[in-house]
C-alpha cells in the first residue's frame, strides 16, 4: 500500500511538471498555431541564466525572476527575428525552423555554460512529508510545483476567455488577414504569444531543474512527455494540458514502478498513438469550428 501511495504521489508531482511544459505548448499553439519544438531548449537556456545568477551569490528567487524575464525577452526575440520570416508560409517551414532552434540553442548553451552536469537548487525542502512513522514521496517542493501549475492554468484560461488581449491573440492565430482588417495588430499579438509561452516554458524548466542536475539536454525527455500530455489533453485546452500532464505522470509512474523504468518511453509512445487514433483532437478539446 505504501508503495502504491508513493508511486501515485510521485506520479502527480512529475505529471505537474509535464503539465507545465504542456501549458507552454498550448499557449503558443493557441496564439500562433505553431508547435514550438524549441520550447524545451529555450527553457533550458533560461534555467542556465537562473543558475548563473544564483551561483553569483543572489537568492533563488532573484534567479527565478531573471529566468522568467529572460524567457519573455527570448520568446519575443525569437518571434521577431526568426519566426517572423516563416509565419504565414507552409506549416512545415515553421516546424523545421523550431527544430533548428532546438539544436542551435543546445549547442550555444554547451559553449557558454558547459556540457557538464550541474546541480540546481530547489527553493523548498526535498524531504517527503512524514505522518507518524510513514514518510511519503511528496515534498514541499512538490506542493510548490502543483500550485504553480494550477496558477498558470487559471491565468491562461482567464487570458483567453475574459480578456481582449486573449481574443486578439486567438483571432490573429486563426486568420491574420481578417484580423488586420478588423484593426488587430497581428505582428504584436504573435510576439506577445511567443513571449508569454516562453515565460511558461521557463517556469517549466525551473520546476524540472529544482533539486536535480542540469545539462544542455536535460529537457529532452520532458519535451516528449510534455508533447504527449498536450496532445492527450487537447492542444486548445489549458485545463486539458494539466489533466493530460497528470494522466501521463501517473501512467508513466505506474509503468516505472510496477513494470520497469525501461518501458516508460514505450508506454508514452503507446499513449500518444492511441490518442491520435481514437481522439486526435485530445480528450478535452471541444472546438469543432471557430469564428473570427
Amino acid at each position: 500500500m505504501q508503495q502504491f501511495l508513493n508511486i501515485t504521489l510521485g506520479g502527480l508531482s512529475q505529471g505537474a511538471i509535464y503539465a507545465a511544459f504542456a501549458l507552454a505548448l498550448v499557449l503558443i499553439w493557441r496564439a500562433t498555431r505553431i508547435i514550438n519544438f524549441a520550447q524545451g531548449a529555450m527553457a533550458m537556456f533560461t534555467t542556465y541564466l537562473a543558475l548563473a545568477v544564483i551561483e553569483s551569490g543572489q537568492s533563488y528567487w532573484v534567479g527565478f525572476a531573471v529566468a522568467l524575464a529572460g524567457g519573455l525577452v527570448l520568446g519575443a526575440i525569437v518571434e521577431r527575428v526568426i519566426m517572423r520570416r516563416v509565419e504565414g508560409g507552409p506549416e512545415l517551414n515553421a516546424v523545421i525552423v523550431t527544430l533548428g532552434l532546438f539544436i542551435g540553442l543546445q549547442a550555444l548553451a554547451a559553449i557558454i555554460f558547459g556540457a557538464t552536469f550541474q546541480s540546481f537548487p530547489a527553493p523548498f525542502g526535498l524531504r517527503g512529508f512524514t505522518f507518524g512513522e510513514l514518510t511519503v514521496a511528496f515534498t514541499p517542493f512538490s506542493v510548490f510545483i502543483i500550485g504553480s501549475v494550477l496558477v498558470v492554468m487559471l491565468a491562461l484560461v482567464a487570458l483567453f476567455r475574459f480578456t481582449d488581449l486573449g481574443l486578439r491573440m486567438r483571432a490573429s492565430a486563426f486568420s491574420q488577414e481578417v484580423s488586420r482588417l478588423l484593426g488587430v495588430r497581428v505582428g504584436r499579438m504573435l510576439t506577445i504569444g511567443w513571449a508569454f509561452a516562453a515565460v511558461v516554458g521557463s517556469l517549466a524548466g525551473l520546476l524540472i531543474a529544482g533539486g536535480n542536475l542540469v545539462h544542455p539536454a536535460y529537457m529532452d525527455a520532458i519535451i516528449v512527455y510534455g508533447f504527449v500530455a498536450a496532445v492527450l489533453g487537447g492542444l486548445d485546452s489549458p485545463a486539458g494540458a494539466v489533466a493530460g500532464g497528470l494522466i501521463i505522470g501517473l501512467a508513466l509512474s505506474y509503468v516505472s514502478g510496477y513494470l520497469g523504468s525501461e518501458l516508460v518511453t514505450l508506454a508514452a509512445l503507446a499513449i500518444l498513438v492511441a490518442v491520435l487514433l481514437i481522439r486526435p483532437k485530445g480528450l478535452f478539446s471541444k472546438i469543432a469550428e471557430r469564428r473570427v
